[in-house]
């Protein structure tokens, strides 16, 4: 049961254009924009920084932001943003179904990971998430496969996704239709 329900329509001219900006064309509003809609401020506010976070600008590739951001939710109990994140482009980026699987309940090393650079990135979040900081020697690894625009590209992806999920989760924003959930990518399930 939602603690902040999702806004309804008719929305307010006002309401329904920042939707409509926030959403591919013809696209009806996600449960967490119409949540976020309930304070107008705020979420015009935080559009322009979400449209960074997944526009062309961001340094990082689609492939590599989708980990971070999976790994993110996953790590942070988010079952709603990732599941928004898993319909929408794992398939898009080439996520196969095992690393879906491993950004939910496996690690760095599972198998599937053959890039060190894509390792290394969830290694960065699992220390960003445990520490909210990263250790010299993973630092020193990361900035030899990323420049510094990538670097903090990673880590304030890494922090907006935390405050995304944090308020997906408080909030209790209903999943979304067809969307997946953590236990439809268990180890081993088909």
């Amino acid at each position: 049961m939602s603690r902040i329900a999702p806004l309804e329509p008719p929305y307010t001219d006002r309401a329904a254009a920042l939707l409509a900006r926030m959403m591919p064309a013809g696209a009806p509003p996600i449960a967490l924009f119409r949540t976020f809609a309930q304070n107008l401020p705020m979420t015009e506010a935080m559009h322009g920084w979400g449209r960074y976070e997944l526009g062309g600008e961001l340094s990082l590739t689609m492939r590599e932001r989708e980990i971070v951001i999976d790994r993110t939710c996953a790590r942070c109990g988010c079952e709603y943003e990732w599941g928004v994140h898993v319909l929408v482009f794992a398939e898009r980026v080439g996520l196969t179904r095992e690393q879906t699987a491993s950004l939910v309940h496996g690690g760095p090393d599972d198998a599937c990971w053959t890039s060190g650079r894509e390792r290394l990135l969830i290694r960065a979040v699992d220390a960003l998430h445990e520490h909210s900081d990263l250790d010299d020697a993973l630092w020193d690894r990361l900035a030899a496969e990323f420049d510094e625009a990538r670097l903090l590209d990673l880590l304030l992806l890494c922090g907006w996704y935390h405050a995304v999920s944090f308020a997906a989760r408080a909030a209790r924003v209903p999943p979304e239709p067809g969307a997946p959930r953590f236990a439809d990518v268990l180890p081993g399930r088909r």
